[in-house]
């Protein structure tokens, strides 16, 4: 019996064993499972960091970092150095890895560069990792800016660009060529620009690309337009500290040949005849540009009446007047009170296709009250109004938005190109182009040879028709005599625009009764009676009218009326087109 008992103690302290061992093994796995949970969290935060950086929200990021690195570097300036080294790599785009396990509070995540200028760039970014209030957050530091930097370095480059490439006419005459850029083309300095220091509204956008700080660069004509071209690919070195991180050799663009006519933009230089103004001249069909001399895609001034083919185009084209509608025969109009007369008191009016070739104010003012502000405005801008054109540096020519035209007085004044309307010579041959083409408004450009679809549908086929039949009353019988040519249909529009207002009631002396007093002179600002220098002189055609090969707009400023200054230059420069 004595022998028997001491083997149930031994298996008491077993069982007791049992709960003890359960117990450590409970706990180291708990313990692992709140490590590896851990480990997942750091991972993770890292990722929102480095996926964030991939979109470019910079908010996002730091919305991730420690608060003692978030306040040493608030999120303005968090972006500002981001986008800093963006710029300084030419960065394209940014494609990140899987963030590693942690180790020693640091994550690794792989980091790929593409640049535009460096080629592509790899690194391994090493990211601290801090828990704060049992969160991780990113422990910040500069390096974390760009893959391959270390703590200490800054991201630097040396960047420089190749020979400027040769710019070409269409018939492959050189416009400018060489360092000094030179032409034997007499009036290609009318058109190929000027190369200069970087302006600052393009400087960030050039630095993001490679070009030098103090490199040259077009700042006006063809050289602006096709200036990204004509650089070529910068070279240089980028570099962390003193280490290169990436090189590349400059490599020179292909010549740029344009659609400039050698003889059309030398008719434009010779019409224009060194006055202040410009001349386009463009293809109906496919918007090349065939010439562009003094501000013609840059001045913006009211267009006075050429804008009536506008006005002309909304009142058909909303069924408000017909070619045959009837207006009274009358010097002037009055609206809100004030009176607005015709050009030099001229009595005009009849049917509308007559009121056009003579361009009577006193039935295109009321004209443009009754087709309304939304209407006039809606065609204006179908017409290429408050529409970029698509050329680098061209001015956009401007409406205001129907709901600031406000009374009849200013929906009249616009309705006659004057008011805050503002147009170039390149909007207006433009406008002339599309009614041209039967309402298909062109893609303009200055390449030549485009491919691919060259217009847009902006107004019904028969209203475009009706107003090219009437533009070519305005030369046949009306103010744009001046323009025609023998043998060929021109239709056009003359335009004759107030730069100080001859309607001021200040200005306007009337004549004595007999026996009385001389009135007060007017005042000194006021237009002086048939000063040519107070209106620019404005005309915008096309021809044939039936199958257009040119558009034409022409901006004369100070120099007197349209059909008598501005419509003989048209000419000139329709004959050689033609």
């Amino acid at each position: 019996m004595g022998v028997t008992r001491p083997a149930p103690r031994r298996r008491r302290r077993a069982l007791r064993l049992v709960p003890v061992l359960l117990l450590a093994a409970a706990a180291f796995a708990a313990g692992a499972l709140v490590a590896a949970g851990r480990g997942s969290d750091e991972r993770d935060a890292v990722r929102r960091f480095t996926e964030a950086w991939e979109r470019g929200d910079y908010g996002a990021m730091h919305a991730e970092l420690t608060g003692a690195s978030a306040a040493r570097v608030p999120v303005r300036s968090f972006a500002r150095r981001y986008r800093s080294a963006a710029a300084t790599a030419t960065l394209e785009s940014l494609r990140t890895g899987p963030p590693a396990r942690p180790r020693d509070g640091t994550v690794s995540v792989p980091v790929t560069a593409r640049t535009r200028v460096f080629g592509t760039i790899r690194g391994t970014l090493e990211v601290p990792v801090r828990i704060e209030d049992d969160r991780p957050r990113i422990a910040w530091a500069q390096r974390l800016t760009f893959p391959g930097l270390r703590d200490g370095e800054k991201l630097t480059r040396r960047t420089n660009l190749p020979r400027r490439a040769d710019i070409l006419a269409r018939d492959g005459t050189p416009l400018a060529q060489g360092e000094r850029r030179t032409s034997s083309f007499p009036a290609a300095s009318a058109i190929a620009g000027a190369l200069g220091p970087i302006p600052k509204d393009r400087a960030a956008e050039l630095r993001a690309e490679g070009v030098p700080d103090d490199a040259q660069v077009g700042i006006s004509g063809l050289e602006r337009v096709f200036d990204d071209r004509l650089r070529g690919r910068p070279g240089g070195v980028l570099r962390a500290g003193d280490r290169d991180l990436g090189a590349a050799v400059a490599e020179a663009g292909d010549a740029v040949r344009t659609s400039i006519s050698t003889k059309v933009q030398a008719a434009a230089v010779e019409a224009l005849a060194d006055r202040l103004g410009g001349i386009a001249a463009v293809r109906p069909a496919t918007g090349e540009i065939l010439a562009l001399a003094g501000i013609a895609f840059s001045g913006l001034q009211p267009p006075g009446s050429t804008f009536k083919m506008v006005t002309l185009s909304a009142a058909l084209d909303a069924k408000v007047a017909g070619p045959n509608s009837s207006y009274p025969v009358q010097t002037s109009t009055t609206l809100e009170g004030v009176e607005l007369q015709n050009a030099n008191g001229e009595a005009c009016g009849g049917s509308l296709t007559n009121a056009f070739a003579h361009s009577c104010n006193s039935v295109f003012a009321p004209l443009s009250v009754r087709i309304g502000a939304k209407r006039l405005v809606s065609m204006a801008e179908r017409l290429g109004f408050n529409t970029p054109t698509g050329i680098p540096g061209a001015a956009t020519s401007t409406i205001p938005p129907a709901r600031e035209l406000g009374d009849d007085l200013n929906i009249g004044s616009t309705g006659i190109g004057q008011g805050r309307v503002q147009a170039t010579a390149l909007q207006m041959s433009w406008i002339a182009a599309t009614i041209g083409t039967r309402g298909r408004r062109p893609r303009l450009t200055l390449e030549a040879k485009p491919q691919g679809r060259r217009s847009d549908r902006v107004m019904r086929q028969g209203t475009a028709s009706q107003v090219a039949k009437m533009m070519t009353a305005v030369v046949a019988s009306g103010t744009g005599g001046a323009a025609a040519i023998e043998g060929v249909r021109v239709a056009g529009k003359t335009g004759t625009a107030e730069l100080r207002s001859t309607q001021r009631p200040e200005c306007k002396v009337t004549p004595p009764e007999e026996g009385q007093p001389d009135p007060p002179p007017p005042p000194e600002d006021c237009p002086k009676p048939d000063d040519p220098s107070d209106t620019d002189a404005w005309f915008s055609a096309f021809a044939p009218a039936g199958d257009p090969r040119i558009a034409v707009g022409v901006l004369l400023v100070g120099a007197g009326a349209g059909g008598d200054a501005a419509a003989p230059a048209a000419k000139t420069v329709l004959q050689a087109a033609l």
